[in-house]
């Protein structure tokens, strides 16, 4: 590790510098982890009192009895504490950590205006080390940020990165860290790829020769190496009954596991003092088998890691130290799933059960893992000293951040201003090709039909000339064309744009890439999906799903497909063919379907089956009734069979109850499988259907699913709108 840009001024800046007054060098620490980063720092300019002079004020809940006092080893450790500020306020909940950040910002300022330092060290992305910052930066002090650019997985992230903002010089671990700094904008010259402090000490002691001793002073005399386990496990702020629910999980696992455990308390943050009245609730302080801690000086807790049979919790340390040592980790939860690991780590990000905590623990205890040096060589301090004394106190003292170039801003006119935000639609059908431009309310502002080609070659050359066609009418008619939604029939990948599988309806349409050649020739995003999920899309941005976090909508056409809406997010299913409700099977032996199968719904209660009904009965000269006005040149149809029916002929109702009970069944099936709130029925069959379906969902239905409501789609073209909403959506969705 080195850092990462040299400037050429160096040496003659630590030129400059040598003579000069003495770099006053603030270490601020907050609690017990922080201090194990920070400790080699103070000891390495403490040894050179002729270039630096060491403050070291120490806040947050080192001074707090409940976390073990931990000042005192500061003392221990020879540093003269030249201030010591009370900044928590006790309830460990979120208002006392926003308390606790506003009572040291009301108390530091006199610190920080009667030590005057040139640098203040602040470390991590702990709320503390968070008004360090703020309040050095208002008082116009540099800060020296230690372990900036590390992602981890909750509100420490957002922590860290606002600390990196307000700091003028960094000091950080690993190379990808470093990639952040400057993905954020930091100028380069002022990162130092320095590795962690707290390695430095680590490595140099890491076969210390009374590890023993140590063991068993804190376990036992009857502790062997490798034979126990440390666990630490903090509160996550942002989800905070889940984490007190998987450190219950974690004291059971280990209470069924058998093995001798050193527990440390938890830290301050919000949540720590319901996860200690868990440990006390299971009775773990008085249990044989726990020795449970509040605070180990890091040399012995190190010795300790090193030696365990397996670490578990959500700890930094795991996935940091431990990993220079081989020991076998276990991460509980989300708090760490961000940071870099060695192959020791083993995450378990869903610990709802105590069986799949257990069983974690059967796999690593006892193993041994290669060491990972991700975070260090044992040589950060040397390079943070040096990175110091280059710093030109002469330098302006104002931020410069590093943006990445952009395009000049260009000029808007009245007309861009009030143009109207649009998405091309294509809905590709078994009979028509249809491209319309719908507005951001749903308004189709223009449409095109075409008879859809049986050939590949042609349907494609039709539909990108429908497009360009449509494209260059959208200028006149001031709509803006934010990108263009493909709405087809078949299996669908919309992750890469292409037909996986057609039906038979649509010819030649296999395997097609729809998005590369509709984004070649127009210039814009293209989203491609199945005609059902569009429909869903349809109602949930525009119709009854509006609003709706579950529900399924069921489209009765020429045959009968649907999506389904679960937690507001659509379902593809992993080989993209979920919510195939035409091929729900009502029966065993029932009529054959297109797919090849029997007794599919489609096979019942489609337009198609309607049809063949229909044909049949009029062959056998029983679909004709008085009142019906066919002529003999028209095709049999389904809506000849429904008029019948509605007209009083018995054989032609018969049919339709049939198709109602088959329909009705599938969508109970539904029901029982994914429980939505809200079932809509689409297509040109949804009004006839909607009451027999809702009568037999009362019957069949589970009580708990009897009232759940069946609603007619009222969209006149959900297969369009459904195709419009995916461009709408994500489209104007910023991301930065």
């Amino acid at each position: 590790m080195q850092r990462a840009k040299e400037k050429p001024e160096k040496t003659k800046m630590e030129n400059k510098n040598q003579g000069q007054r003495k770099l006053r060098v603030c270490v601020a620490t907050c609690n017990r982890a922080d201090y194990s980063k920070l400790a080699p720092i103070m000891s390495g300019l403490k040894k050179q009192p002729e270039e630096f002079e060491l403050e070291v004020v120490v806040l947050g809940s080192h001074l707090i009895d409940d976390y073990g006092n931990t000042f005192r080893m500061i003392e221990q450790d020879d540093f003269d504490i030249g201030s010591k500020l009370h900044t928590i306020v006790r309830g460990e909940d979120e208002a006392a950590m926003v308390e606790s950040v506003g009572l040291a910002l009301v108390k530091l300022p006199d610190v920080l205006q009667r030590l005057r330092p040139d640098i203040l060290v602040v470390h991590g992305d702990r709320f503390d080390a968070l008004a360090l910052a703020t309040a050095a930066a208002l008082m116009n002090i540099r800060i020296l940020h230690l372990e900036g650019g590390e992602v981890s997985g909750t509100i420490d992230d957002s922590i860290r990165h606002s600390i990196t903002k307000l700091a003028h010089y960094h000091a950080c671990c690993t190379r990808r860290a470093e990639q952040h700094l400057i993905a954020m904008c930091e100028d380069h010259s002022r990162i130092l790829l320095a590795g962690c402090p707290s390695y430095d000490k680590l490595l140099s002691t890491n076969n210390r020769d009374d590890y023993t001793d140590i063991i068993k002073s804190w376990l036992g005399d009857k502790v062997e190496d490798r034979d126990y386990i440390v666990a630490l496990q903090h509160p996550v702020t942002t989800d905070i009954q889940h984490s007190i629910k998987i450190y219950g999980l974690m004291l059971d696992a280990l209470i069924s596991f058998n093995k001798r455990t050193l527990i440390l308390f938890p830290n301050i943050d919000a949540g720590s003092k319901d996860m200690v009245r868990v440990m006390r609730k299971k009775g773990i302080e008085q249990h044989h088998n726990f020795r449970a801690v509040k605070h180990i000086p890091f040399e012995q807790f190190i010795q300790l890691v090193r030696h365990a049979g397996c670490m578990i919790g959500n700890s930094s340390c795991g996935v940091r130290e431990a990993g220079a040592f081989g020991t076998p980790v276990i991460n509980l939860g989300t708090r760490q799933t961000g940071r870099e690991t060695g192959e020791n780590v083993l995450h378990v990000r869903d610990a709802d059960t105590q069986n799949k905590v257990y069983h974690a623990l059967e796999l690593q205890f006892g193993k041994r893992y290669p060491c990972s040096k991700i975070y260090g060589d044992g040589n950060a301090v040397p390079r943070i000293l040096k990175f110091l004394r280059t710093i030109d106190l002469d330098e302006p003292l104002q931020k410069t951040f590093c943006f990445p170039i952009v395009k000049d801003s260009i000029s808007q006119d009245i007309d861009h201003i009030l143009e109207t935000q649009s998405a091309l639609a294509i809905d590709l059908g078994g009979t028509n090709l249809r491209v319309a431009i719908v507005s951001m309310r749903g308004k189709i502002v223009k449409k095109y039909t075409q008879p859809n080609p049986k050939k590949f070659e042609d349907r494609m050359q039709l539909m990108l000339k429908m497009c360009t066609d449509a494209t260059r009418d959208a200028v006149s008619l001031n709509c803006r064309v934010l990108g263009v939604g493909v709405s087809t029939g078949g299996r669908v990948n919309p992750q890469e744009g292409v037909v996986v599988h057609s039906t038979k309806l649509i010819e030649e349409w296999s395997s097609v890439d729809l998005r590369t050649p509709i984004a070649d020739v127009l210039q814009l995003p293209v989203w491609v999906d199945n005609d059902g999920n569009c429909a869903a899309l349809a109602e949930k941005k525009f119709g009854h799903g509006k609003g709706v976090e579950d529900f399924v909508t069921v489209i009765t056409g020429t045959g009968i497909g649907g999506g389904i809406i679960h937690q507001n997010e659509l379902i593809h299913g992993s080989t993209f063919c979920a919510a195939e409700l035409g091929h729900i099977m009502v029966s065993l032996d029932g009529p054959e379907c297109s797919c090849g199968s029997r007794g599919c719904i489609e096979a019942y209660a489609s337009g198609m089956a309607l049809q063949k009904e229909a044909k049949r009965l009029y062959d056998e000269d029983l679909l004709n009734v008085d009142g019906m006005d066919m002529k003999l040149t028209e095709p049999i149809t389904a809506a000849h069979l429904i008029n019948a029916a509605r007209l009083g002929n018995c054989r032609a109702d018969a049919v339709l109850n049939k198709a109602s009970t088959a329909l009705g069944v599938g969508i109970v099936n539904m029901l029982h499988i994914v429980n939505p709130s809200l079932v809509i029925l689409s297509g040109i069959l949804a009004s006839c259907y909607q009451a027999p379906v809702q009568h037999i969902i009362s019957e069949r239905a589970l009580d708990c699913a009897k009232n759940i409501k069946v609603v007619a789609s009222e969209l006149e073209e959900p297969a369009l709108l459904g195709a419009a909403s995916m461009v709408l959506d994500y489209a104007t969705r910023r991301t930065y």
